[in-house]
């Protein structure tokens, strides 16, 4: 098994949001958690991210009134570890859900489901198994601890919390395809190997992937 960390990029309409790494997922890096990758092109989102973003050429964001956002996933579907328990995978969702409602609530009303005149917008946290370049994988996870390539005087490494979105945002009355994106980022390191990870290692990368994503959405707007 080839191993790889995705992490996704979240955006509306294709733009790109804040918080994660510089680096470019590569197309052996996506979850199939979006239904076509053919069209993403690498781009840079509104706080200077690298992303991957497809936008529909013939987008009018004037013909949507509000924005429905769908319960975000964790795709492919993890196993709680004793790294990453069931509770930090259910917090990372639910803030997720929290951060996109907050920062989209300021560009749109929030609807209740889709419909006409509503953008729909799926979000999955992704990952596949990793290891970090030089070091072995010291466990197989999906929302993904990876070794980090960091030595003090001792020898001891610490470890990085890296996580991943991918999204799709769709036509509530047709359920057309409107934008997609993958994009990358990384939460705080932990001490040890032993650390257990918590949903706030990674609150920022959420809260600047939702930050970015209503820039993004009036960056649009305003063309």
């Amino acid at each position: 098994m080839k191993h790889a960390l995705i992490i996704g990029t979240l955006c509306l309409a294709g733009l790109g949001l804040a918080g994660c790494s510089s680096s470019t997922v590569q197309p052996d890096e996506y979850s199939g958690f979006l239904k076509d990758y053919s069209r993403l092109k690498q781009t840079t989102s509104p706080s200077g991210a690298t992303v991957m973003r497809w936008i529909d050429p013939n987008l009018k964001l004037d013909r949507y009134t509000s924005v429905y956002i769908e319960p975000s996933q964790l795709y492919p579907k993890p196993q709680p570890t004793a790294r990453i328990p069931q509770s930090t995978l259910q917090g990372i969702t639910h803030y997720y859900d929290q951060a996109l409602k907050r920062e989209l609530g300021k560009s749109l009303p929030l609807a209740t489901g889709p419909g006409p005149g509503v953008i729909v917008v799926r979000p999955a946290i992704t990952a596949v198994s990793s290891k970090t370049e030089g070091l072995k994988a010291y466990e197989v996870i999906p929302v993904a601890l990876v070794a980090a390539a960091v030595s003090t005087a001792s020898g001891i490494r610490d470890q990085e919390t890296d996580i991943a979105t991918e999204a799709q945002f769709l036509d509530g009355g047709n359920n057309k395809v409107l934008a997609q994106v993958v994009r990358k980022g990384s939460g705080k390191p932990l001490e040890n190997d032993s650390q257990v990870m918590k949903a706030d290692d990674v609150k920022a990368v959420l809260d600047g992937w939702a930050s970015d994503l209503h820039q993004s959405y009036l960056k649009l707007k305003g063309h």
